[in-house]
C-alpha cells in the first residue's frame, strides 16, 4: 500500500513537470485555427497598408509638382490671352540641393543647403520645392549656400494676386504669413486668391506659386505660403537667365 502511494506521488510529480514544460505548446495548440488565421491575415493587411501609404506619399509628391507646373502655365496663359507674338521667357536650369541646416530664429529666417560656386549657384537665384517658392540665394560658398526664406523680414518679392493678376509686393514679416503691400486701393482681393511671382525686375521667373490669401483686414492682407519651412528636406535652385544685354539701336 505504501509503495503504491509512493509510486502515485512520483508519477504525479513527473506529470506536473511535463505539463509545465509543454504548457506553451499546449496553449498554442489550443488556440482555434481561425484565430491564428485571423492573426496572420492582420499582419498581411498591415504590410499592405504600409505599402499603400508609401505609394500614396510618392503620388502626392508627384501631384504637387504637377500643381506647381500647372500654376505656372495658368499664369502664362492669362498673360498670353492679352498679347500676341509673345517672346518666350529664358528657361531656368535646375540644381537639386539638400537642406543641411535651419538657421532661422526670431530675427532671421534662412536655411543652409548643399551646393555652391562649384555647382553654378549664384546669389539672387530662386529656390523652390515641389509645391512653391521657398526663397532666394543670399550667400554662396564653395559647396554650400544660404537661402533667405520668403517670410524673412528682409524679403521683398514682386507678385501677382488673383485671377486678375494685380501687381503687388510680398513682404516678409518673420511670421508664417507674409503680407501683401503696394497693391493699390482700388484692387479687389478675396480670400483664397492665389499669389505667384510676377517676374518683374527679373528677380524670379514669372508664375512660380507662392501661396494663397488667408486673411484680409483694413491693415493687412496675409498670405499662407505653399512651401512649409518645417517640411523642407530637398529644394531646387533655379539658374534663371535674366536678359541683361538690352541695347537700344
Amino acid at each position: 500500500m505504501l509503495i503504491g502511494k509512493a509510486d502515485t506521488f512520483i508519477v504525479n510529480r513527473i506529470s506536473s513537470a511535463f505539463t509545465d514544460l509543454f504548457r506553451p505548446v499546449i496553449t498554442i495548440m489550443g488556440v482555434p485555427a481561425n484565430a491564428i488565421s485571423q492573426f496572420i491575415k492582420n499582419i498581411e493587411e498591415l504590410a499592405a497598408i504600409r505599402d499603400q501609404n508609401t505609394r500614396l506619399k510618392q503620388d502626392n509628391k508627384t501631384l504637387m509638382r504637377w500643381f506647381s507646373l500647372a500654376s505656372q502655365l495658368e499664369a502664362e496663359n492669362q498673360q498670353l490671352k492679352k498679347l500676341l507674338n509673345v517672346i518666350d521667357e529664358p528657361e531656368a536650369e535646375e540644381i537639386t540641393a539638400r537642406v543641411v541646416a535651419d538657421t532661422g530664429g526670431a530675427f532671421a529666417q534662412s536655411i543652409i543647403i548643399t551646393g555652391g560656386n562649384k555647382d553654378g549657384i549664384q546669389k539672387g537665384q530662386a529656390v523652390v520645392n515641389e509645391i512653391g517658392l521657398v526663397g532666394r540665394i543670399t550667400q554662396v560658398g564653395n559647396s554650400s549656400s544660404r537661402v533667405l526664406l520668403i517670410n524673412d523680414i528682409n524679403s521683398r518679392i514682386p507678385v501677382r494676386v488673383g485671377d486678375a493678376g494685380y501687381n503687388a509686393i510680398l513682404s516678409g514679416n518673420n511670421s508664417l504669413r507674409p503680407r501683401i503691400i503696394y497693391l493699390g486701393l482700388k484692387r479687389s482681393v478675396s480670400l483664397g486668391d492665389k499669389v505667384i511671382t510676377s517676374g518683374d525686375a527679373g528677380a524670379f521667373p514669372p508664375g512660380l506659386p507662392i501661396g494663397k490669401v488667408v486673411s484680409i483686414d483694413k491693415k493687412n492682407i496675409l498670405v499662407e505660403t505653399f512651401a512649409s519651412r518645417d517640411k523642407l528636406q530637398f529644394v531646387r535652385v533655379l539658374k534663371y537667365k535674366v536678359l541683361t544685354d538690352l541695347r537700344l539701336d
